[in-house]
């Protein structure tokens, strides 16, 4: 099926590991070993098992793209050497920072190789809205270079023997988002992008019609710096294109709806909503669910 499907209130979580173990909160069903009923098949419980015990590395990484020097992040569960599905993540305007490594960590925890993928370069950390809009700025104003550095994020993450080949999908967060997408509008071989209140816009969307897999789109419903007109643009580019996507908005959310530090002030446009945060990660989950159950 091809097109847009209906924007949704709610959202169902689902484990990465195994969907039955896991609520729409994101909790586990059995939350008290002492009370988890007997008859639970033993590959569940070996599941439950491997949860318990599993532990997540974390490595900062350095990486090429041209001359310049880039430092990702990687998380993992090294309790298993078995590849997995991989997914990439794409900072926000704050460039690979606390936030970033949090949703990275996140990812391992569901049982994902994670990489948060440096678009600034080593070293290039802005410090306060005003350096981030400038770093940001310079890379939505030079696509091909924003391009150049998405793929080399890309490529670092693919080039890890613990990822599955062809089983490798793509988040971003604001900047990043627009990121995802960019990558891929590039003709990236992805099995799916999701992008959090992320920005739409692309000074080339007849480059739409490279992209190979789902979109995601979790957005906030009442984002000013996504307005409708900019919306409704990008829901023709993927009509146009024959592109299969997904746009959910969340009333009530504007930008930066899953960070925490965003404040708690709608009326600034920019501000943490607690519900859409847990509904757009459970969609997340839900929708990898989908694409990496797919051979």
């Amino acid at each position: 099926m091809t097109g847009e499907f209906p924007d949704r209130r709610t959202g169902t979580g689902l484990s990465a590991v195994h969907p039955a173990l896991f609520s729409d909160a994101n909790r586990p069903l059995f939350p008290n070993p002492m009370k988890t009923p007997l008859h639970i098949p033993a590959v569940l419980l070996l599941v439950l098992t491997h949860c318990a015990f599993a532990k997540i590395k974390t490595e900062t990484v350095e990486y090429k793209q041209g001359d310049t020097t880039l430092e990702g992040f990687l998380a993992y569960d090294d309790a298993s050497a078995k590849p997995r599905p991989g997914v990439l993540l794409i900072h926000d305007w704050m460039g690979v920072g606390d936030y970033a490594k949090s949703r990275a960590t996140q990812l391992a925890e569901l049982g994902y190789v994670a990489f948060a993928a440096d678009i600034y370069g080593k070293g290039a950390r802005p410090a306060d809205p005003k350096a981030a809009g400038a770093l940001a700025g310079k890379y939505k104003g030079d696509r091909k270079l924003f391009r150049e550095r998405l793929k080399a994020g890309l490529a670092q993450l693919t080039g890890n023997k613990l990822v599955a080949p062809g089983h490798v999908a793509a988040i971003g967060y604001c900047f990043g988002g627009t990121g995802v997408l960019e990558l891929a509008r590039s003709g990236a071989d992805l099995k799916g992008v999701v992008t959090f209140h992320g920005g739409l816009s692309t000074p080339a969307p007849e480059d739409a019609k490279n992209i190979k897999c789902p979109v995601l789109v979790l957005h906030g419903a009442d984002d000013p710096h996504v307005p409708p007109a900019e919306v409704a643009a990008f829901k023709k580019e993927m009509a146009d294109a024959n592109v299969k996507y997904e746009f959910v908005a969340y009333p009530g959310a504007v930008h930066s709806f899953t960070r925490p530090d965003a404040g708690n002030d709608p009326g600034k446009g920019v501000a943490y909503n607690k519900e859409a945060d847990e509904k757009s990660w459970a969609a997340m989950q839900k929708f990898f669910g989908r694409i990496f159950a797919k051979n």
